[in-house]
């Protein structure tokens, strides 16, 4: 029972597979705004709320992570699934304005709270068991985040249709408090490994000392999750406006957001791997950025090109957001190895947490900016990804210019 894959692979997928699941908002949200009665963007608040209260409890919990991994991660089992159950029964017996703060206190805040817990827990473990391959034990665990929308999201669409969203909330919210359940009791860091008691003055004596570093990892962070949020959280109507012509339209929104999903696991595991075997971490970033960039303006001179075909126009927009979701995907895996490298493995689980308040900010910001320029522009997406391309191109500089090589440090 005592090694690296009982005591942290497995119980870190069980947790990680479970929380991930809120990247399948797409897959309800319209049909939680027409249960209740209230619009899509009202609504919409709850995943901006789920995704920043994730953010915020991983920057301010990661000193108590640090300490005790099995109440950390009790807490993230207990917060998801009633987070999910309270969504459900709100739903059921509420409709309105009360539904709609219902769901923005059930899923927003209490599951929100679990995601944050439940995504930061098992992260230094995996590094610890895992030592020589940092990149890959992290990849192993936040594939399982990505990999949960490619496995949830058919089961979701089975139960909403026979039994109803309320009930797929209730269901999912007990089979995920036993899947964390069991990662709880399995995860473990390895024998011998003592917390050393001196966050604090690593972290104002070490971490601040270089502002410029630590402003920059964060921007490129940021700036990555905000971009990848633009999309995601609009895949389903970006791919009904683009195969608007296909008769086989339902297939298409079936198959392409499990596909996308699977690219965001892959770019999970992949780059992080990849990470491993470079002299420098943070190329993965500019490889990142570049791929987004390149993809970004080949959509939008396809968007301009009037005579180019549908099918044509299509296959770009999948190349699209498949690579945008590798590089979401990448972003988040390989920063606990980058941060460790440069700060060490001792405070990880702070300095990680604190970067992960980016997160929290680009859930308030990255879904709310394509609905903000969608209705500046009417319905314009051209304009979306004008603005994601710029923006990755700040991220590409932030990353050149502000985040140094290890070597130089």
């Amino acid at each position: 029972m005592n090694n690296k894959w009982i005591r942290s692979a497995i119980p870190a997928l069980l947790i990680h597979i479970s929380v991930g699941t809120v990247y399948c908002w797409a897959t309800f949200k319209q049909t939680v705004a027409e249960q209740i009665g209230m619009s899509n963007f009202a609504v919409g608040w709850a995943f901006s709320l789920a995704i920043f209260f994730l953010g915020m409890s991983a920057a301010f919990t990661g000193k108590f992570v640090e300490k005790d991994i099995h109440k950390s991660s009790l807490i993230a089992c207990i917060c998801f699934s009633l987070g999910m159950i309270g969504t459900g029964l709100t739903i059921r017996f509420f409709s309105g304005y009360v539904a709609l703060i219902g769901i923005y206190l059930f899923y927003g805040v209490i599951m929100g709270i679990g995601l944050g817990v439940g995504y930061l827990t098992p992260v230094k473990t995996l590094m610890l068991w895992f030592s020589d391959n940092k990149g890959l034990a992290t990849g192993i665990s936040i594939m399982g985040f990505g990999l949960a929308k490619a496995i949830a999201t058919p089961v979701m669409n089975i139960l909403q249709d026979k039994f109803g969203i309320s009930f797929m909330f209730v269901s999912l919210g007990i089979v995920y408090f036993v899947l964390m359940f069991l990662g709880h009791i399995l995860l473990k860091k390895p024998d011998g490994w003592v917390e050393k008691d001196n966050t604090e003055k690593f972290h104002l004596a070490t971490l601040f000392s270089d502002k410029k570093e630590i402003i920059g990892i964060w921007l490129m962070f940021y700036l990555n999750i905000h971009c990848g949020l633009m999309i995601i959280s609009y895949e389903k109507q970006v791919l009904s406006l683009t195969f608007a012509f296909s008769l086989s339209l339902a297939t298409i929104l079936n198959v392409v957001p499990s596909c996308t999903a699977i690219a965001n696991a892959l770019g999970r595991i992949g780059y992080s791997s990849l990470s491993d075997k470079l002299k420098q971490r943070n190329t993965i970033y500019k490889v990142i950025f570049i791929s987004c960039i390149f993809v970004s303006i080949a959509v939008i001179v396809a968007n301009g090109i009037t005579s180019i075909s549908p099918l044509l126009l299509g296959i770009a927009m999948i190349g699209y957001l498949l690579v945008v979701n590798l590089g979401y995907g990448g972003g988040f895996s390989t920063l606990p190895a980058l941060l460790s490298e440069r700060y060490g493995m001792e405070n990880i689980s702070k300095i990680h947490g604190l970067v992960l308040s980016a997160w929290a900010i680009a859930g308030l910001t990255g879904n709310n900016t394509t609905e903000i320029i969608l209705k500046l522009s009417d319905n314009s997406y051209q304009n979306v990804f004008i603005v994601s391309a710029t923006l990755y191109t700040v991220a590409l500089l932030v990353c050149i210019f502000m985040v140094k090589n290890k070597k130089q440090k």
